[in-house]
């Protein structure tokens, strides 16, 4: 393709052939069968080959080389930064956003007072008042390292953009490290003003070195992907298990106040209020958590009252435990009963994680300061209160806090601690929406329907499949274990799951983006690692009182998301392999060896360079093709948010007879996709129209620039471009493909330097109006989705294991998950669909 288009003469038909040999290029690079003639040209000019190389040291911290790929271009053009949700916001608007705050994040960790001392001191008699104090102190100093030193003051400042979660760790990763798997970035993806790459410097050795090894070693990248995918797992776990446990510890109270209630009440009233609870989360973050907010107010005052009614009625000896010494003490006089009671220990630091999950609704400001100031002080007089009582009636260890209640006040805070539980079950039910929407879009789960509840606020979201099934899960639990002591066992390894996998990530951002020093990354990792690691020992000790039934859960949600994953990595390198070549295209000739109908057909595929291998069925199976061809995929950047002015990237296909383009739709994570298919064929018409306008001004600047030089020498680096990260670019150079105007052969184009200056301006002018023009015209005769089913199968030589899980189970998840083009509405009469499948 190169050597035919290099063919004519003058400065105008190098400018053509460098053009398109950049262009297939790009859409042949990761083929192996290039041609002889295209390695020729590539050697001689190498200096022109930077879109592979642009990750080595020098260049990530200046990249000046004169090729600039035509997406980068298009993309460097940054009309605004994206904003954050929260910022500027009124004090009416934190006030707000505070109670929700609560209502939605803190709800779990609030009520851990209902359980925590109930659970970790339930298998063993206490038998001196040291005892509570060693238990206590445990309890007292968990929360402060956990919840507060690691969470409040440490983990939350590793979120992504005001995203936080498992996976907005891993994305964040991926951003300044190739360590995803599936083989579809883009050095454009780093021009998004959002994107916000902190670039190691050349000082830190060590954030480069790990850099290296983690884009150069597949079992790393393996390795953090199982760990992300487990870490998951054990959220959406937490999120069947917290709910749960959350509602039968409250409605334990009406044991304490009625005498002669038994537990099977107590589960069946539970299971009625885990009913109405999920049926009602449909209605939204904003409106339930504002609704709810004020009553878990009232609740963490509560909570700190009765503390302190307790410590005045039976002293304030407790308030010694502070001192760790007396946690030293508890396990000196009772090693076996102070391991044990570890994995009950914990339980007051549940919801930790989901303050950091919860983290797209809300600011980090809001939850740092709501925790800091109101929720850890009412915590912490609340265990007091129920030490002191404990101090006092040593054999009232079961429903501690409902019997250090006064009896005056029972019901009241029994109504306000039902509702406080109530509200706490959808912390990690809303964190689990959460979570489950970043893996979609990274490609690490089926695609499910998901519900923005809030025009506001695009982060919060309701999916009725995952709302359903954490509702069966948690009814299945309360029925099978029927009491907090067991379903506590389950809580513990659920949470620590997430725990240690939350720990290793923030230390792989530590080392690799916040380049702090080693030290303090050392003590982080030392510290909380090892802590939580003795606190895992203690759960799995009791894994026969029924936390193996998690254990169990949670390896069926990690087998499920990585077959998912694997099965789309080998789909979309298979695609890859079999896309059509540019010399293909080329003997077609303009017409595509068919009939060219008026009308713009789009193409959806999921590779963001080539022709897929699905548009040659559409050629053989559909008497005609349409006029104008984009080729459209919808890709998801490690990024929470792709603004708006920034979301389509254009490349010509072809020689520009042919009429045919790349799109490449970029979203976030967190980015809504709810767009009309009339509001979203405007949008992408309007970016193409600005791409062909921007591409023929350059080529005007451009042909001022070169028209007195040899058509054998380089184009000179004269333009200069600073782009948002601050990386330095030249613009000296052409920069798209395939310009040929319709009506000219490139041999005439050659000689068009003799003709004067204006006529060429005409002339280009001329073709920029019939471009657009042949757009419009298209356009009102109709946009037709061309969609292309490409499912996959295992080669009969394949092994066992290996169709059975890309033949069943993945076939299986294909089947039952949404389409990919079911976010927009495009009616019946303007799809076409073809299938095919793919061999791996």
């Amino acid at each position: 393709m190169a050597e035919g288009l290099a063919r004519g003469n003058g400065q105008l038909a190098k400018m053509d052939s460098t053009e398109s040999r950049w262009a297939a290029r790009d859409e042949e690079e990761d083929t192996e069968e290039d041609s002889e003639e295209e390695r020729e040209e590539s050697s001689r000019r190498m200096s022109l080959d930077s879109e592979e190389e642009e990750d080595n040291v020098e260049q990530r911290l200046i990249r000046t080389g004169p090729r600039i790929d035509s997406f980068d271009v298009e993309a460097l053009e940054v009309p605004g930064a994206h904003r954050n949700d929260f910022e500027d916001v009124s004090l009416g608007r934190q006030i707000v956003l505070a109670l929700q705050t609560l209502g939605v994040v803190f709800g779990d960790v609030g009520t851990s007072p209902l359980y925590t001392l109930d659970v970790m001191l339930n298998k063993y008699p206490l038998v001196e008042k040291e005892d509570v104090l060693g238990a206590l102190s445990l309890v007292l100093y968990t929360l402060i390292l956990i919840p507060l030193v690691k969470y409040t003051l440490v983990v939350l400042w590793a979120n992504d953009d005001g995203e936080g979660g498992t996976f907005a760790l891993y994305s964040l990763i991926c951003r300044n490290a190739k360590a995803s798997l599936l083989p579809n970035q883009l050095p454009s993806d780093a021009r998004i003003s959002s994107f916000r790459l902190k670039v190691p410097s050349a000082e830190l050795e060590r954030s480069l070195k790990l850099k290296e090894y983690l884009e150069n070693s597949l079992t790393l990248k393996k390795l953090l992907l199982i760990l992300v995918l487990f870490g998951t797992s054990m959220v959406i776990a937490d999120g069947v298990v917290t709910p749960a446990m959350s509602v039968m510890s409250a409605f334990n109270g009406l044991k304490v106040g009625i005498s002669n209630v038994e537990q099977d009440e107590v589960v069946m009233i539970s299971i009625a209020s885990l009913i109405v609870l999920f049926s009602v989360q449909r209605f939204g973050t904003s409106k339930v958590g504002l609704a709810l907010g004020p009553a878990l107010f009232i609740w963490f005052c509560t909570l700190g009252v009765v503390g302190i009614y307790n410590l005045l009625k039976y002293g304030t000896y407790v308030l010694r435990a502070f001192s760790p010494v007396y946690i030293y003490y508890f396990f000196k006089r009772n090693p076996t009963q102070a391991w044990m009671s570890l994995g009950g220990c914990l339980l007051c630091a549940t919801g930790s994680e989901a303050m950091f999950a919860d983290l797209c609704y809300f600011s980090v400001r809001s939850v740092q300061l709501t925790f800091v100031f109101l929720v850890l002080p009412c915590l912490l007089l609340g265990y007091l209160g129920q030490a002191a009582f404990l101090m006092e009636n040593l054999t009232e260890k079961q429903q501690v806090f409902f019997s250090s209640i006064p009896s005056g006040a029972f019901w009241p805070v029994f109504f306000i601690a039902t509702i406080a539980a109530l509200i706490a079950s959808r912390a990690m039910t809303t964190a689990t929406f959460s979570c489950i929407k970043q893996s979609i879009a990274l490609g690490c789960f089926p695609r499910l329907k998901i519900i923005h509840t809030s025009r506001k606020f695009m982060g919060q979201i309701y999916i009725p499949v995952i709302n359903w099934f954490l509702l069966v899960s948690c009814v299945a639990s309360v029925a099978t274990f029927g009491s907090i002591y067991e379903i506590g066992n389950a809580y513990g390894i659920a949470e620590l799951g997430v725990m240690i996998m939350t720990t290793i990530l923030v230390t792989i951002i530590m080392l690799l983006i916040w380049q702090i020093n080693i030290i303090f990354v050392l003590c982080f990792l030392t510290l909380f690692l090892g802590l939580e690691l003795l606190f895992f020992s203690s759960v799995l000790g009791s894994v026969v009182d029924g936390s193996w039934v998690m254990l169990v859960f949670t390896a069926v949600l990690f087998l499920i998301m990585y077959i998912w994953n694997y099965g789309s990595k080998l789909k979309y390198e298979t695609e890859v392999k079999q896309k059509l070549s540019m010399d293909l295209m080329m003997e077609l000739g303009c017409n595509l060896g068919t009939i060219r109908a008026p009308g713009i057909g789009l193409v959806y595929n999921e590779l963001v360079k080539g022709i897929p291998a699905i548009f040659g069925h559409f050629l053989t199976t559909l008497p005609a093709i349409h006029s104008m061809i984009i080729f459209v995929c919808i890709k998801y950047v490690p990024v929470p948010v792709v603004p708006q002015t920034e979301r389509f990237l254009f490349r010509r296909v072809c020689p520009k007879n042919y009429h045919m383009f790349r799109c490449i739709a970029r979203y976030g994570y967190k980015d809504v996709r709810k767009e009309h298919h009339q509001t979203f064929e405007q949008l992408l018409i309007e970016s193409l129209e600005k791409y062909i306008r921007r591409e023929a001004q350059e080529r005007s600047l451009e042909s001022d620039e070169d028209a007195d030089t040899d058509s054998e020498k380089e184009v000179p680096c004269s333009n200069i471009l600073v782009a948002p990260n601050g990386s330095v670019y030249s613009l000296g150079v052409p920069l798209l493909a395939g310009y040929s105007p319709i009506d000219k052969t490139l041999s005439e184009v050659g000689t068009s330097f003799d003709e004067p200056l204006n006529e060429v301006v005409a002339d280009a002018q001329q073709s920029l109006e019939r471009e657009l023009s042949f757009i419009h015209k298209a356009k009102e005769s109709g946009v037709v989705y061309l969609l292309g089913h490409g499912d996959i199968r295992a080669r009969k030589e394949s092994w066992f294991i290996k169709k059975l899980v890309i033949n069943y189970f993945y076939a299986f998840l294909r089947k039952n998950c949404r389409r990919g083009i079911a976010s927009l509405s495009v009616p019946h009469t303007n799809l076409m669909q073809v299938g095919m499948t793919y061999m791996v």
